[in-house]
């Protein structure tokens, strides 16, 4: 009997190569099988995770096209090369638990009842923690994420969980925002004051080579303000960060920050 392969939901992070963990940037260099859109494959291109296409040889992965109307057909190979005994890495951007993939290769592994498949999840750096990277620490105490694509529940639930998140003050990163972002804030400002900061970031830990035009960019705004921000707001790649009463903004000699202190810590209690 041949012996079962391995398949892998490979995180590799917001962005380049350099936001990827060691272990992913393994994974996929030494999978039989890669399957991952062209954007991601550009990515893992860049640092030489995978090789430049015309010059990939024999002992180099397979590389499989990803797209979102082929998830499910993408799987079940998934499923038939792991049981031909090879390794496939199932490339995820971002983490595979934060609107990602690995819950639909669990859903089609019961689908298709494929208990004989292993299946691992190789963590990475979602959008949410890449941003407020980007902007300083605005995560520092309790936060959460919401989706705002109504594609599989209704605005009334999403309204409702942002209203919540609101009331308990988490800090509110919003995924998916080209779906009616302004609604979702809309939603918080019924609970949350106009005057707390927001940071509108896109392409997190992509530089120059994300899909908006002026690559990797945040802009610094108010909950009152944020949705007069259409031109910040590009999609896919926008995630909007929504502070609590704490957020503060901060500011040095290159840039404007924001900063949600853990408790309301101040330098002597470390």
């Amino acid at each position: 009997m041949t012996e079962r392969g391995t398949l892998s939901v490979v995180g590799i992070g917001p962005g380049l190569p350099g936001h990827m963990t060691q272990r992913a940037r393994e994974t996929v260099a030494t999978a039989d099988c890669v399957i991952a859109s062209n954007l991601y494959q550009e990515f893992l291109r860049a640092d030489g995770t995978l090789p430049p296409e015309d010059e990939a040889g024999p002992t180099d992965p397979e590389v499989v096209r990803s797209s979102m109307g082929q998830q499910v057909e993408l799987t079940r190979e998934a499923f038939e090369r792991v049981r031909a005994g090879e390794d496939v890495a199932h490339v995820s951007g971002g983490d595979p638990n934060v609107y990602g993939k690995s819950d639909l290769v669990f859903a089609m592994a019961e689908e298709d009842d494929a208990t004989d498949v292993p299946i691992e999840i190789v963590p990475g750096v979602t959008a949410a923690l890449g941003g407020a990277a980007m902007m300083g620490a605005p995560l520092s105490n309790d936060f959460c994420t919401v989706s705002l694509s109504d594609k599989w529940r209704g605005w009334d639930e999403i309204e409702e969980k942002l209203r919540a998140a609101a009331i308990s003050d988490f800090v509110i990163v919003l995924y998916n925002c080209w779906r009616n972002y302004e609604r979702a804030v809309d939603a918080v400002r019924e609970e949350r004051a106009d005057d707390v900061p927001v940071g509108i970031f896109n392409d997190a830990g992509r530089g120059d080579a994300g899909r908006n035009v002026d690559g990797e960019t945040f802009t610094v705004t108010t909950l009152g303000e944020a949705d007069t921000h259409d031109e910040e707001v590009g999609g896919m790649g926008t995630s909007i960060l929504i502070g609590t009463h704490e957020t503060e903004t901060w500011r040095n000699d290159y840039e404007t920050y924001l900063v949600t202190p853990r408790g309301g810590r101040d330098v002597d209690d470390f």
